[in-house]
C-alpha cells in the first residue's frame, strides 16, 4: 500500500503580511500532479489544514477544491485537525464525505475507531487522532493519572486497543520529544507539550503533523512530513517534499520523499546596498522570491525597503548588520525557551524591568499563579 503523507498546509496563512494563498494553490496543484504520476492508494493529512481556527473564505474554498480533486481521483484521504484548526469546523459534514472517501477526524470523544482498508497483504487500520491536550483526554478518563502530554497520548492510544498482529497507522498532530522546531511553529514554554515516542509503540507508521521541517523521530516509523511550503526564514535551507510511505507485509516499511518546488522560494541575501542593486549581481537570480535582506552598510540607507523592492518586489524583511547594530545594548539572552521553566523566565523579566530580583513573597505568588494557569491548560 502506497500513501502520501502531508501536513501543516496552513491554508490562508500570511507571512510578514504577504498572503500565501497563491503559493498554496500552486503547491497543491503540484502535489496533485505527483499523485497522478505516483498513483498512491491514499493520502494522510496530519493537521493544521488551516492557519486559523476561523479560516478565511478563500482558504476554505481552496481546501474544498483540493478535496474535490482527491474525491474525483477516488483517493481515500485521512484528515485530522491540528492545533491551528477548529476540530468542530473541520469535521463538519464528515459523515457525509465518507461516501466520497474523505475521512475527517471528529472532535475527540475518548474513542477513536479505525478505518480499515485492505490490500494484497490484508487489512490496514487507520486511526485518526486530532490534536489533543491532557485536559481533552482527562475529561473522558477521569480516573487515569494524566498529568502530561505523554500521559494523555498514552491513555488515548491504549483506549484504541489496536491489534498489533495486523498493520496499523496513526495520524496525529503533536510535538514528539527530539524533533527539531522552526520559528514558524508555536513554542510551548518549558517544553510542556512534549510527547515521548514510546506512546506510539505498536503502530507500523505514525504520520505526524505540527513540526515544519521534514524529519524522522527515533526511526522512519515515526515521521513528520513537514510543511509543503516555507513559512519562516528559519526554514530557508529546508528542502520541502511529500513523504511517500509504502507498506508491505507486516513489518515491511519503506519511506522516501518527492521534492516540491515553490512558486516563490524563501531566501536570505546579505551585502551592501550597492552590491545588491548592482544589476550584474542580481540579473541571474530569481528576484521574485520572498527575501530577507541584511544590509551591511555602515550608514543606514534612506527608504531602503522601498528602494530595494524596485528590484526585489517580494522583499519581506530588512535588517542591518554593522558596527552600530552589533554594539547596541541587548537584553540578556535566555537560551532555548522550550527548556526554560516559566518561573525562571518571569524571574529574568522581573529583574530586567526592576533592576532587582523578586522577593520571596512575590516569587511564591507567581509560582502559585503559574500552577493555576498550567492546570487549566493541561
Amino acid at each position: 500500500m502506497k500513501l502520501f503523507h502531508l501536513s501543516d498546509l496552513h491554508l490562508g496563512k500570511r507571512v510578514n503580511a504577504f498572503s500565501m494563498l497563491e503559493d498554496q494553490d500552486y503547491i497543491l496543484r503540484q502535489i496533485l500532479t505527483l499523485m497522478d504520476a505516483e498513483h498512491p492508494d491514499g493520502i494522510l493529512l496530519a493537521g493544521d489544514i488551516y492557519d486559523k481556527s476561523v479560516p478565511s473564505a478563500e482558504a476554505v474554498q481552496l481546501f474544498d477544491w483540493f478535496l474535490c480533486e482527491l474525491a474525483q481521483r477516488r483517493l481515500p484521504a485521512f484528515i485530522i485537525s491540528g492545533n491551528h484548526d477548529s476540530p468542530e469546523r473541520l469535521s463538519f459534514g464528515g459523515r457525509l464525505m465518507e461516501g466520497s472517501g474523505i475521512y475527517l477526524s471528529p472532535v475527540y470523544n475518548g474513542t477513536v475507531s479505525p478505518i480499515t482498508v485492505s490490500d494484497a497483504y490484508g487489512p490496514v487500520h487507520f486511526y485518526l487522532l486530532p490534536f489533543v491536550k491532557p485536559a481533552h483526554v482527562r475529561r473522558f478518563f477521569p480516573d487515569a493519572p494524566i498529568e502530561s502530554y505523554t500521559d494523555a497520548l498514552t491513555c488515548a492510544v491504549s483506549a484504541m486497543h489496536i491489534n498489533t498482529a495486523e498493520r496499523n497507522i496513526l495520524v496525529t498532530h503533536q510535538f514528539v520529544t527530539g524533533a527539531l522546531r522552526s520559528d514558524s511553529e508555536e513554542l510551548s514554554v518549558g517544553g510542556s507539550d512534549n510527547v515521548d515516542a514510546a506512546a506510539f509503540d505498536g503502530f507500523d507508521y505514525v504520520a505526524l503533523g505540527h513540526i515544519h521541517g521534514p524529519q524522522n523521530v527515533s526511526s522512519e516509523r515515526i515521521r513528520y512530513s513537514g510543511t509543503p511550503l516555507k513559512y519562516s526564514f528559519s526554514e530557508a535551507n529546508h528542502h520541502k517534499s511529500v513523504t511517500v510511505v509504502e507498506l508491505g507485509a507486516k513489518g515491511e516499511l519503506a519511506v522516501r520523499t518527492l521534492p516540491l518546488t515553490p512558486l516563490h522560494d524563501m531566501r536570505e541575501l546579505r551585502g551592501t546596498y550597492n552590491e545588491l542593486t548592482y544589476k550584474p549581481n542580481w540579473v541571474n537570480t530569481n528576484t521574485e522570491d520572498y527575501l530577507h535582506i541584511t544590509l551591511t552598510d555602515e550608514e543606514d540607507v534612506p527608504d531602503a525597503m522601498a528602494k530595494l523592492r524596485i528590484v526585489y518586489p517580494n522583499l519581506m524583511k530588512l535588517d542591518y548588520d554593522n558596527h552600530r547594530t552589533r554594539t547596541q545594548l541587548q537584553l540578556e539572552t535566555i537560551g532555548d525557551i522550550e527548556k526554560v521553566h516559566p518561573m525562571d523566565l518571569f524571574a529574568q523579566f522581573y529583574a530586567q524591568q526592576n533592576n532587582q530580583p523578586m522577593s520571596e513573597e512575590q516569587a511564591a505568588l507567581i509560582q502559585s499563579l503559574i500552577g493555576e494557569i498550567w492546570k487549566e491548560d493541561l
